[in-house]
């Protein structure tokens, strides 16, 4: 057992005005399960990587802990690589017999080690990763986000697997998976850092009730802040009324003044003065006491939609449908019947490669007016796609999105003055806006995909695991979206709570 201690920690990346941290400082023992939780672009991966050394910094972070990062590299020239190829230069020195001993309990056979990496589903490179991650010695293990694009089942496992062990930070937006592995919370707030004992949902309810009394207790200043204010001025017309009166005066008209109240009426004025002063100085004492009060309120901002109804009450149907890619000899999934009306929240479930995207590509493709002669699949039975039918849809994948944001809103057609004020209120730095877009962490790239499709109304938004990399204050926002306008959707998700909140009907595969 080992402390890592972060002192003064100060740091900014060449050529920007912010500093990601400044003057942090906390620590952390190097024997727990510890979250780490913040919002995107808050600074959790730069984080990992100060403690790797990949970059300069002010200030100190002491420990004689060696560290091990989660994911590996995987270059495209190494994808035709087996794992087993691959470990050393993943973790130099680690015995083989060790990865051994570690694959059963991820629920996967040793067989996998020898096969190309390329050819494996993510869910097996994740295990396979893991399992040579912890095979080492002491080192402090630094897991980023290792459920992203991993079904239900892959995900239970990761979970179990994580459950059992400690000498961890992970990073992960998922709360199911934050409340099972984790039992102390390292969280990046909007104006501080703060270490606590339990999960994610220990904290966050207290985090909710520190919030209330928060804005209770700035609510109370805030009340005497305008009592004192209202006595400060009152004191001040006495005042100067009585300063005024010391000089001119009718001596037929005020028979009962002489020239001697003069120093009575000045220190009258005095005292009063005096009990100004004392009012501005309560004021300023209680302005103190009120500041940094709400810096580290989390406020999910309301956020809007505007979808379409469909003049029809069904949008997509479809009965004993199959599809097959042309070159495959085996369907990907065969008799499916679903249907999908108004108002409908329906989750795609199943495992990696059950064919979620492939469904979703034959009713855009459908939608679209492509023909079965001009797509790489083949689909058998029924599926309906009412025409006109207008589609928002997000795609999982963010490697298209490159150039500046202005020139992506002209190419979809957005408002664009609109989209920033909604990336704003998705908790989107001002500075990101000239950026290009490849310099953005794929949580802001996912971000940028969501506000687009929040601005386009439309009869069906279909959503393609559009949960990944997002932090769970946005999951919160778009949670509560959802539940408020109840558009109609079809989504592939696999954060399970998200699921449990706004899905009312569920295609499995």
């Amino acid at each position: 057992m080992a402390q890592i201690n972060v002192n003064n920690l100060t740091f900014a990346y060449e050529g920007s005005f912010d500093n990601v941290f400044e003057n942090t400082s906390f620590s952390i023992d190097t024997n727990w399960r510890l979250g780490f939780v913040g919002r995107n672009g808050k600074g959790k991966t730069t984080f990992l990587n100060l403690l790797l050394g990949k970059y300069e910094y002010e200030g100190n972070i002491s420990t004689n802990t060696i560290f091990d990062y989660f994911p590996y590299i995987v270059n495209s020239e190494e994808l035709i690589k087996t794992a087993g190829e691959l470990i050393e230069s993943w973790k130099p020195g680690v015995e083989i017999w060790r990865v051994m001993c570690e694959l059963p309990e991820l629920s996967i056979d040793a067989e996998l080690l020898y096969r190309p990496f390329g050819t494996l589903s993510f869910g097996e490179r994740t295990k396979i990763m893991l399992a040579i991650l912890f095979s080492g010695g002491n080192d402090f293990l630094l897991i980023d986000e290792p459920t992203n694009h991993l079904d239900k089942e892959a995900r239970e496992i990761v979970k179990s697997y994580l459950k059992k062990k400690k000498g961890f930070i992970l990073v992960s937006h998922d709360r199911d998976v934050l409340d099972a592995c984790i039992d102390h919370v390292l969280v990046l707030n909007r104006a501080s850092i703060e270490v606590q004992t339990g999960n994610f949902s220990s904290w966050w309810e207290n985090k909710e009730k520190a919030d209330s009394n928060a804005r209770v207790e700035n609510e109370k200043h805030l009340k005497e802040i305008g009592k004192l204010e209202v006595a400060a001025e009152r004191a001040g017309r006495w005042a100067e009324k009585s300063e005024n009166t010391k000089i001119g005066f009718d001596p037929i008209k005020e028979h009962d003044r002489s020239i001697d109240t003069r120093g009575y009426i000045g220190a009258k004025t005095k005292k009063m003065q005096k009990r100004v002063k004392a009012y501005e100085g309560r004021i300023g004492r209680e302005i103190e006491k009120k500041e940094g009060l709400l810096n580290d309120i989390e406020e999910v901002t309301d956020l809007k939609l505007m979808p379409l109804k469909y003049h029809k009450e069904r949008l997509l149907f479809g009965r004993d449908y199959s599809f097959k890619y042309k070159d495959s000899d085996n369907n990907v999934f065969d008799g499916l019947s679903f249907e999908i009306n108004n108002g409908d929240r329906v989750v795609i479930d199943g495992e990696n490669g059950s064919g979620k995207s492939s469904l979703i590509k034959a009713i855009l493709d459908m939608n679209r007016g492509i023909v079965k002669e001009n797509a790489n699949y083949e689909g058998e039975g029924i599926l309906e796609v009412p025409e006109n039918l207008v589609i928002s849809y997000i795609n999982q994948d963010t490697s298209h999105l490159k150039g500046f944001l202005k020139d992506y809103c002209e190419l979809q057609g957005l408002d664009y003055t609109r989209f920033l004020s909604l990336l704003r209120q998705l908790d989107f730095e001002r500075v990101q806006f000239v950026k290009p877009m490849e310099q953005y962490s794929e949580g802001q790239k996912k971000k940028v995909l969501i506000a687009a499709s929040l601005l386009t109304s439309a009869h069906l938004y279909i959503w393609d695991e559009p949960l990944n990399y997002i932090d769970v204050f946005t999951r919160m926002q778009i949670e509560k979206l959802i539940e408020t306008y109840r558009p109609t959707m079809l989504l592939v998700e696999h954060d399970v709570t998200f699921k449990e909140k706004i899905a009312n009907k569920v295609i499995r595969l």
